[in-house]
């Protein structure tokens, strides 16, 4: 198990393909918002919740934000 582990250290993406733009900021808060509805239908097909190559963490932030904005609504405390 650790040398599975030690070698999935080894794992990189793909490289991008010719012509086509890498997704930035905006396409990683699109797909944070529609994550829920991409993992339903993942179960049932070939779609990945995220995407790849990403050029990193600005696609990164914008994922989080989109999945953050899920679950805000369960902090909000009305009082009476």
């Amino acid at each position: 198990m650790g040398a599975g582990l030690l070698l999935s250290a080894c794992a990189t993406q793909p490289p991008p393909m010719a012509g086509r733009e890498l997704p930035g900021f905006l396409y990683g808060l699109l797909h944070g918002l529609i994550a829920p509805f991409s993992f339903l239908y993942s179960l049932v097909s070939d779609t990945r919740v995220y995407a790849y190559p990403n050029p990193g963490r600005w696609y990164d932030f914008g994922f989080l934000l989109g999945v953050s904005a899920w679950g805000s609504g369960g902090t909000t405390v009305v009082r009476r």
